[in-house]
């Protein structure tokens, strides 16, 4: 392949800011330019995947790769860290936590916020909360209203309520996203193509009835089977028999009262 089709396969998003989806879970990694080197989100799946990202990185920019900043823990986004052993690999404690056995795990992790100085601009990584995973983080370069969001949102599925997910939690996680997107802000999610606030709005909104429907068929006496039956969901059923056990589980013994998300 040549260099000039290997750099169409970058969208340059932003100034200094590129997205790439790659067909292997159809998984988005970034790239954020700063005078002091380069910074990376997630590193796709496996180590030859990040070996090819890192080839890939090295034809679109000469910087030096310094940091990496890993979304969550799901093996589809952070295999490829033993590609970056010589960058700094930042995380949320709770996603390093969950890699300490990885062949090259995060070695700098955050517990609310942090801040990374590239040179000529800041890029800054935050934990909203609970949602996808225990371990959820988004980066935001605020000179270019960029926001990286992991699988918090997804674009090209349904986002992935797995047996590690927290579907109560989820909705108010999202909704601190959406306190720091402007009107125009690009979203990039973990997969699929970049999206605007009102995608995120509305996918917290689905997110939110998601919730609700499990409370309230809790409430009812439910089963999980049940509610996978009964529920008006904004998504195939077949895809929620994790959210529903999880959402049980958080919500403990069935009692009267819960309150419902709007």
């Amino acid at each position: 392949m040549s260099l000039d089709a290997l750099d169409q396969d970058w969208t340059e998003i932003a100034t200094g800011c590129w997205v790439r989806g790659y067909a292997e879970w159809n998984v988005n990694v970034g790239v954020v330019a700063g005078d002091d080197g380069l910074l990376v989100v997630d590193t796709r799946g496996t180590a030859e995947q990040g070996q090819e990202l890192r080839r890939h990185i090295a034809r679109l920019d000469p910087r030096p790769v310094r940091w990496v900043v890993n979304t969550h823990q799901h093996f589809d986004h952070v295999r490829g860290n033993i590609a970056f052993d010589d960058a700094r690999i930042h995380a949320h404690e709770n996603a390093a936590a969950a890699l300490a056995d990885a062949d090259r795990p995060p070695d700098t992790t955050l517990s609310s916020v942090a801040a990374l100085d590239l040179g000529d601009r800041y890029v800054e990584v935050f934990y909203p909360g609970r949602g996808h995973t225990d371990g959820d983080v988004v980066i935001r370069v605020p000179d270019i209203d960029v926001v990286f969001a992991g699988d918090l949102v997804e674009e090209s599925a349904p986002p992935s309520l797995g047996p590690d997910s927290y579907p109560m939690e989820w909705p108010d996680t999202l909704e601190l996203v959406i306190g720091v997107l402007g009107e125009h802000s690009s979203v990039v999610p973990g997969h699929g193509a970049p999206v605007g606030h009102p995608f995120v709005l509305d996918q917290r909104g689905d997110l939110a009835d998601v919730a609700n429907t499990i409370g309230r068929l809790r409430q009812q006496g439910a089963s999980v089977e049940e509610a996978l039956q009964q529920g008006e969901w904004p998504w195939d059923p077949s895809l929620l028999a994790d959210a529903v056990r999880r959402g049980y589980e958080h919500l403990g013994p069935q009692r009267p009262g819960l309150p419902l998300l709007e």
